[in-house]
């Protein structure tokens, strides 16, 4: 099978976000399948290609994944305005390679909802089967985070509607976006649920070691927080926990911020400003690197805005980097993952807008180390049982193998 596979955001594990995709596609050449990628440019993706000056764009081969980046930047830092207007440009120059590239299958990757766009032309102009991985329920997160352009939403809903009703099946991230789907979707559109997985070598309890950052001490109790700093991961609850710890005199436990994004710059602003010592801010680091220090934290920190669109919609790698470490991890939402945690005694989950709760937890897990070790061992059970990332890729490559031409 020859695949042409669209995500905007693709990385390797040289970059600094998530490898959902590097990983599926290494995992169909490995069954003997070709695989093209098609990408933007941004700075946590761990791409250096040759760039072919003729057709405007970078291209090379990735551990044997054929990878054209196009030379479109982007940063979790820009305004609404520029992502909008460079997902489309995305969108607008991926059609014509949907229409040149020779394959047997399209398949096209959200976040963002116009990455459906090169799908459909496929689909459309050229008759090629199409699978859609809806990561983000659109327009209803955008809605719910307080998009109120009735145009930008209109074009969301219209792709979203064509993408479901064109494609001959979707992937959906987690049961509320596969429901998302069902609910929109003609009933006969095959949806199968493949998570985000963990990479159960890189992310591994072993590589537990003293962690080497700035402002720790050997006795610190270390809450990480790694991923994006954007508005969606309502950052300021995880300020206001801190703020409770400095008022009840805590000076152990520690709030560590690994990663980038818009709202990086004023949380660390804000903290200063709040005198929050116990709030460490460091940028991101690449993936390869990050299995470590995610094993060397005391517990990993869910944090999302308290939106209900998410409690069901989102499938955050960090939760599975989490318990890949074998790490405990205090969630402060309800959903699919709270009830991962709660039926696996993984972790804690503290309800949405609880700082007093939120703090006792950290302090909990401080005070009992035995008890931090007896969950992480239980992260790390979970991980392998349910979300091992070989099983996931021979989910996601039945599903395509399913629908190709070859």
């Amino acid at each position: 099978m020859r695949l042409l596979y669209f995500h905007q955001h693709f990385a390797t594990p040289r970059g600094a976000t998530g490898t959902r995709s590097y990983e599926f596609a290494r995992a169909l050449i490995a069954r003997g399948h070709q695989v093209t990628v098609v990408c933007g440019a941004h700075g946590l993706s761990g791409l250096d290609l040759p760039y072919d000056a003729a057709r405007g764009w970078h291209r090379g081969d990735v551990d044997g994944i054929d990878v054209i980046s196009l030379p479109l930047a982007y940063s979790n830092r820009d305004s609404l305005f520029r992502r909008g207007w460079t997902f489309l440009r995305f969108a607008l120059r991926s059609v014509r390679l949907a229409l040149e590239l020779d394959c047997d299958l399209v398949f096209a990757t959200s976040t963002p909802i116009t990455a459906v766009i090169p799908g459909l032309a496929a689909k459309w102009l050229r008759g090629k089967p199409f699978v859609f991985e809806v990561r983000d329920l659109w327009p209803e997160l955008p809605r719910a985070l307080g998009l109120r352009n009735p145009f930008v939403l209109g074009g969301m809903s219209l792709l979203e509607f064509l993408g479901y009703r064109s494609a001959d099946a979707c992937v959906g991230l987690s049961p509320g976006i596969v429901e998302g789907i069902r609910a929109r979707a003609d009933e006969r559109l095959p949806v199968a649920m493949i998570p985000n997985g963990c990479d159960l070598e890189l992310f591994h309890p072993a590589k537990r070691a003293p962690l080497a950052l700035p402002g720790l001490g050997p006795d610190d109790f270390v809450a990480g927080f790694t991923g994006a700093h954007g508005v969606a991961n309502g950052l300021d609850a995880l300020l206001a926990v801190a703020e409770e710890l400095k008022r009840r005199g805590d000076r152990r436990v520690k709030l560590v911020f690994i990663g980038d994004g818009k709202e990086k710059e004023r949380l660390a602003a804000r903290a200063a400003e709040l005198g929050l010592a116990n709030c460490l801010f460091f940028p991101p680091v690449p993936k390869a690197e990050l299995g470590a220090i995610t094993a060397s934290l005391d517990c990993g920190l869910m944090v999302l805005k308290d939106v209900p669109a998410f409690y069901h919609g989102t499938s955050p790698n960090k939760f599975f980097d989490y318990v890949a470490a074998g790490i405990p991890v205090v969630n402060n939402y309800p959903g699919w993952l709270a009830g991962l945690i709660r039926e696996n005694e993984c972790g804690i989950v503290v309800p949405p807008g609880n700082v007093a709760a939120f703090a006792d937890a950290l302090q909990r897990l401080a005070a009992d180390p035995a008890a931090g070790r007896v969950m992480g061992a239980a992260a790390r059970a979970l991980a392998e049982k349910e979300f091992a990332r070989p099983q996931l890729a021979a989910r996601f490559i039945a599903t395509l193998e399913a629908h190709s031409e070859a």
